[in-house]
């Protein structure tokens, strides 16, 4: 898969999550070495997730996500969780990757993408 397969594929995501009801392109490029997206969404508990993505090529036939980060809101735009790798937690394990549980709260994180932020969502969307 090289990154112009990996945004077809976040697209067709987009078309085809049952927690999606709308969703909102707002920049993307789309190469052969390298790819961006960026998207607002809406999901089915009237959430909001907003994020951004990074997508170079990789390794045997693999993407690598350089760059990225999944905001979800509740429908008053109030943070509920946020992931991203921006380097400004060194002392974390696995950093950069890090996880905003509160405003003030940060835990480790690991890799992740819009294909695991989703299926975590919809996991607490369930509980």
């Amino acid at each position: 898969m090289n990154p112009a397969d990996y945004l077809s594929s976040v697209k067709s995501l987009l078309l085809n999550s049952p927690l999606i009801i709308r969703y909102q392109i707002i920049r993307e490029y789309e190469g052969l070495q390298k790819s961006y997206i960026r998207a607002r969404l809406t999901l089915t508990d009237d959430s909001l997730l907003e994020f951004s993505e990074y997508v170079e090529e990789g390794s045997e036939d693999e993407v690598k996500i350089t760059d990225y980060s999944f905001q979800w809101m509740n429908k008053e735009g109030d943070q509920i969780r946020r992931w991203d790798n921006t380097p400004h937690y060194p002392k974390l394990k696995n950093f950069p990757h890090h996880i905003h549980v509160k405003e003030d709260d940060v835990i480790s994180g690991k890799p992740i993408d819009i294909f695991g932020v989703l299926d975590e969502i919809g996991k607490t969307l369930k509980a």
